[in-house]
């Protein structure tokens, strides 16, 4: 199972934080009470320097500087005469409890309670002490001064263990509570940093997929940016590049198969040329020779004649025009241009071309896709296949008289048909149709002057692209279809969809 990118960064973060508040809990009950002591014996130890720097202890009481500092401090101090034991001086709330103390031994031995030894120099002694009666810690120096006076310097101590349990104990709550607010902030930030990354694999994803139009929108100018705008850049060439070799490819599969096709073709090509023009330059020649001879010499029958010359050389001329399209499409002349377009937007210009025609066949001509549909092949190859089923449909239309486009996806083909009601064509002619100048119906098939080449024309359109086409038969009509290379459609038809 993968995870994302966005979870692992927010697991970091946390984690992080998280491992801070284990060392700082870890560190606090470590080397809090050490750190206290030390702040502890450097205020003694300024406080004895002040007092050990004079002899003058009535000059003490007045030091305002010293006072002060005792005051900030917390400070007790009292001096005793060496000779007579008699407080020379005293800075304390409680002076005689203080004194008593030293009358008891207190500056001798400093035995009563639990104490450890702090710090010691040839002066004094630096201890740490619970009394036993008061179980109150404090940090006391007791020694002798350079004129050799025993003092005593004592300040209260916080119970240092109870203060980091409570210390610790805060620092949890508070822990824990910026640990429950930072994951919040750092999951929408997360999430801001993570999008382009995101969209990125996305977009990847749309190009294994061979989906050129998905493109990478995020704004900046940050590393990510440049990445995303590379990877458009290097669509667009990738697509270029498909385009190219699916044109070479058509190329090259066409040079393989024309050397053995053009011989055969070109006999075929010639007989079936001279049978389709031996009835309509028979029908010319015979009503020049009737104008010629004369055999009318009413305006009416030779206007009638004239007419008849005009449509079979019309008739003529665009046979010609069709065999010279079809014989480009089956010797590689004509070059197959590869891209990608479009399908619905073609479609539906040649519907709206021929509504004019259905209108005067009384015929109904729908096409109902409106969502866009992108194919691969030639534009205008298609557009004239589309075409000359539409005509192919309105020339055998009947009965309910309607014709129905339709354009759907099937996986990666797209299927185009038009399906029109009317006869069906027997079943042992549906795979002649599109060999050419062959014709289902000969007497209806020149009625409308048809040829038999418009479906060969579609069948050489799409062997041209390497596509299908073919024709089914309904109980009340046929349908004519084509496919196309949807492949590379995706990305348009989800966009439709939404």
């Amino acid at each position: 199972m993968k995870k994302s990118i966005k979870i692992r960064v927010a697991v970091s973060y946390i984690g992080i934080m998280c491992l801070s508040l284990i060392a700082m809990l870890l560190v606090n009950t470590l080397f809090l009470e050490k750190f206290y002591l030390s702040k502890k014996t450097d205020s003694l130890k300024k406080a004895f320097e002040m007092v050990n720097s004079t002899d003058n202890y009535a000059y003490l009481k007045y030091d305002t500087d010293f006072l002060q500092f005792c005051e900030e401090k917390n400070l007790s101090i009292i001096v005793v005469d060496h000779k007579t034991s008699n407080q020379i001086y005293a800075y304390a709330r409680d002076a005689d409890k203080l004194y008593a103390e030293a009358q008891f031994g207190f500056l001798d031995s400093f035995s009563r309670g639990n104490h450890s030894v702090l710090e010691t120099t040839d002066n004094y002694v630096v201890e740490k002490k619970t009394d036993d009666r008061e179980t109150m810690d404090s940090v006391n120096m007791v020694g002798n001064l350079d004129n050799g006076n025993p003092f005593l310097i004592n300040t209260p101590a916080q119970s240092l263990k109870d203060s980091a349990i409570i210390s610790n104990i805060f620092f949890l709550y508070i822990g824990v509570l910026t640990i429950l607010v930072s994951s919040v902030i750092i999951w929408f930030m997360t999430r801001h940093i993570t999008r382009p990354l995101q969209e990125l694999s996305s977009l990847s994803q749309e190009m294994a997929n061979l989906n050129f139009e998905a493109k990478y929108h995020s704004a900046g100018q940050d590393e990510i940016s440049v990445l995303g705008n590379n990877l458009n850049k290097m669509s667009e060439a990738l697509e270029n590049t498909i385009s190219e070799l699916k044109t070479a490819n058509n190329e090259l599969q066409k040079d393989i198969e024309k050397k053995e096709q053009i011989d055969e073709m070109r006999k075929e090509f010639l007989s079936n040329v001279s049978h389709e023009l031996k009835t309509p330059i028979a029908l010319i020649q015979g009503y020049a020779e009737g104008l010629q001879e004369c055999i009318n010499d009413d305006p009416e029958s030779r206007e009638f004649y004239c007419d008849v010359i005009i449509d079979e050389a019309g008739k003529m001329n665009n046979m010609v025009k069709k065999l010279l399209t079809l014989n480009q499409l089956e010797f590689g002349n004509d070059k197959v241009s590869m891209e990608r377009f479009d399908l619905t937007e073609v479609i539906r210009g040649v519907v709206q071309s021929a509504q004019l025609l259905a209108g005067q066949k009384e015929a109904e001509l729908t096409f109902s896709q409106e969502a866009p549909i992108y194919v691969w092949g030639d534009e205008f190859k298609v557009e004239e296949v589309v075409t000359n089923y539409v005509s192919n449909a309105l020339n055998h239309v009947d009965y309910e008289k309607k014709i129905e486009e339709k354009a759907q996806k099937e996986g990666n083909i797209v299927r185009v048909s038009v399906f029109n009601t009317g006869d069906i064509i027997p079943k042992e002619d549906l795979e002649k149709v599109w060999i050419k100048f062959y014709k289902v119906d000969k007497a209806r098939t020149r009625e409308y002057g048809g040829s038999g080449i418009g479906l060969s024309i579609v069948k050489a359109i799409m062997d041209s692209m390497h596509q299908k086409c073919g024709v089914k038969n309904y109980e009340n009509g046929v349908e004519f279809w084509f496919e196309l290379d949807g492949k590379s459609a995706l990305h348009e038809e989800q966009n439709a969809v939404k």
